[in-house]
């Protein structure tokens, strides 16, 4: 199923390779690859975002990237069932050795989204950069999608909203899940929690081209174990996690 018609989204665009290096904090930058694009332009194939989470640096009492991810998309930061999360802090223990993990999952952005094939309005889509996202307008709330996440990374709204983002439209009776802030990237900025996360010291989520063998991030997926959640599913996903 392929739902990356650039003539029905208005927000999808050609992407052109620029090195931008951006101050996230005293002393600190954090190169990634920028691009602008002109309206009406569409989404580049030759680009596919990701990240690479290293596990070693993220923390269990550390949840910038949740209170980031929050603010910059207007959701209520509840924990109840029912309120919203794009990204939640999951807590894991190696029962063979009782090491403890701390790590951030959100959407996947994967290669073979199960959201997209179930789909019946074609809502879900993947965008061409491998951004996978929800057309809110076509989104009849069945929440097949929800069903079909191995990752439990989507949700439902069920309360009218105020005080949006422009920048991030939502609405009632949608699902909705992580963007990896495409508003953010489509202006040549990185999203919000790897922003966040890089402003603590830790550093520990990687953001960048993996289609770019230059790229810091394909540089090091070659360098380090990394892992794919459910890798068995064969989903190739974009974000990859160090340290598990």
């Amino acid at each position: 199923m392929n739902a990356e018609n650039p003539d029905r989204r208005k927000f999808l665009g050609k992407t052109s390779a620029v090195v931008a290096g951006l101050a996230i904090a005293p002393g600190v930058f954090l190169y990634t690859t920028a691009h602008g694009r002109a309206p009406g332009e569409a989404a580049s194939g030759k680009v596919r975002w990701g990240m690479l989470v290293d596990t070693t640096r993220c923390s269990s009492d550390c949840k910038e990237c949740v209170v980031a991810c929050n603010k910059e998309n207007g959701l209520s930061g509840g924990t109840k069932a029912t309120d919203p999360q794009w990204i939640r802090k999951v807590e894991l223990t190696d029962k063979k050795n009782g090491r403890k993990l701390s790590l951030p999952v959100m959407c996947q952005h994967c290669e073979h989204p199960p959201c997209v094939d179930v789909c019946p309005t074609n809502a879900s889509f993947r965008r061409a950069d491998g951004i996978v996202l929800v057309d809110r307008h076509r989104c009849i709330g069945c929440r097949y999608c929800m069903m079909a996440c191995p990752y439990k990374a989507r949700s439902f709204v069920h309360e009218t909203l105020t005080d949006q983002n422009p920048d991030v439209p939502r609405g009632k009776g949608t699902v909705e899940a992580c963007t990896l802030c495409v508003h953010r990237l489509d202006r040549g900025e990185l999203p919000a929690c790897v922003e966040a996360c890089a402003k603590t010291g830790r550093r520990a989520i990687l953001f960048g081209d993996l289609n770019d063998p230059e790229s810091e991030i394909s540089k090091r997926i070659r360098t380090v174990a990394s892992v794919q959640l459910r890798a068995d599913l064969m989903l190739n996903t974009g974000v990859r996690y160090e340290g598990m």
